[in-house]
């Protein structure tokens, strides 16, 4: 991709994009895997990296944010519903310094559909930038159920792509889409409710027509850190669940869509779902079938060993993101890594990449070992490193000061795990 957002051919191998179709198909998730791969080479994006499979936290997010402060739409709203993740933060920072109701859905679905945000009583500017994190959104939320008839006047999504003609692609999970159509059957929007999205501007290039399918939400206006696009779309926004292209794994993993499958069958419509073990969206653009639930894997046996292991997807073995997640963490670069110790014993790791987020810390990758009590920040350049050593000298955490040094070598970072107690007591002798 180009840096004025022209697709044009990946190098993520001879005529096949990693983990995904040939190059020269362009499908949703070719352009996925394309805006990924140029927004890592070029490094545009903050904290969490990697961006892939991910709604980018792209660089000068929050003066795209900015900018929706003097759109109509949004100075008319009252109820304005917003994603939770990173890049749209400052996004939901100022709908509640105007004095709007922010809504947030709840992750993935699987507790309710979406949350009322509740500042603390007189809450101030930084008050409210704590409400508006992921950590403060789950502190401060009160569930909105099916019965509360509550008006969205403005949507809010993030993108992985967007064209001007207000084509939207997500990151391929359903989820974006699935909101607004559940908030369609609820009556909680309409097809002239206005949808914005944030994005850098790379994110906006051309997507064919074609990829562009029923069930997919479009976008009335795209904010960048240089441009306020009205995209005028002259595609209509999906008008409610399509069962059809519902899946049983969906069905299960979201109770609400179970309650308002059986609220429309007993309005007597048809909410007849895919047929189970149909491939999703991405699974299809990739080229992949997921195995149907009951059915036992193929097995072959080793010849090497002689016992029998599950034989190897078609895809040569490559691994999904969370396979690659399990993996042992990857060598570091001693001069390049924080140890950060004294974590709690009941800190998350996503309560301590907030922690990082609000002191401005934004590590390449983050090693986490909370079990035992610390972590590894690893950063691209030693300016960083230095950077974040000033930052973190006065963090503290659950009202505990944590510790930040330079890492020194392999055998330096294992040597600073705390010592077990047993470990720590001296050995009694023999009574011999």
């Amino acid at each position: 991709m180009s840096d004025s957002g022209e697709l044009v051919e990946s190098d993520t191998g001879p005529g096949e994009d990693e983990n995904g179709p040939p190059a020269t198909e362009v499908t949703k998730w070719s352009i996925r895997q394309q805006i990924w791969d140029h927004i890592e080479k070029n490094d545009l994006a903050n904290f969490p990296r990697p961006v892939h499979h991910r709604i980018p936290n792209f660089k000068n997010a929050a003066a795209a944010a900015e900018k929706i402060t003097a759109l109509k739409p949004f100075q008319q709203a009252r109820f304005v519903k917003v994603n939770p993740d990173k890049p749209q933060e400052n996004v939901r920072f100022l709908i509640m310094e105007a004095g709007k109701t922010l809504l947030v859905p709840t992750p993935r679905l699987r507790n309710g559909l979406f949350n009322r945000i509740t500042p603390p009583a007189g809450a101030n500017k930084q008050s409210l930038r704590t409400c508006a994190t992921r950590q403060g959104v789950d502190k401060h939320s009160i569930p909105v159920g099916l019965d509360d008839m509550v008006k969205i006047d403005l949507v809010v999504c993030g993108s992985v792509a967007v064209s001007r003609k207000g084509y939207r692609i997500g990151k391929g999970e359903g989820f974006g889409d699935m909101e607004w159509a559940m908030l369609v059957t609820m009556g909680a929007v309409t097809p002239d409710t206005v949808i914005v999205t944030t994005v850098h501007d790379c994110q906006v290039i051309d997507i064919p027509d074609e990829l562009v399918e029923s069930h997919d939400i479009t976008v009335d206006w795209i904010l960048t850190p240089t441009e306020v696009i009205q995209t005028n779309c002259q595609r209509p926004k999906p008008l409610g669940i399509i069962w059809s292209k519902v899946g049983t794994e969906m069905l299960q993993q979201i109770p609400i869509l179970r309650k308002l499958r059986e609220k429309e069958r007993t309005a007597g419509k048809d909410v007849q779902i895919k047929a189970e073990g149909e491939p999703g969206e991405a699974a299809k653009e990739r080229g992949m079938r997921r195995q149907p639930r009951g059915k036992p894997r193929e097995r072959r046996t080793s010849e090497k060993r002689g016992t029998e292991v599950a034989a190897k997807p078609n895809n040569q073995g490559k691994q999904s993101g969370g396979e690659a997640r399990r993996k042992p963490p990857r060598e570091t670069d001693p001069s390049l890594t924080l140890w950060v110790g004294k974590l709690p014993g009941s800190l998350r790791v996503s309560s301590f990449k907030d922690h990082l987020r609000e002191s401005d810390v934004n590590p390449h990758h983050v090693i986490w070992k909370g079990n035992r009590g610390f972590a590894f920040l690893q950063f691209k350049e030693a300016d960083a490193v230095d950077e974040a050593v000033k930052k973190l000298q006065d963090l503290e955490i659950m009202g505990k000061k944590v510790t930040v040094e330079r890492a020194k070598g392999r055998e330096d970072m294992e040597a600073k795990r705390p010592m077990k107690k047993a470990d720590s007591k001296p050995k009694e002798k023999n009574a011999d």
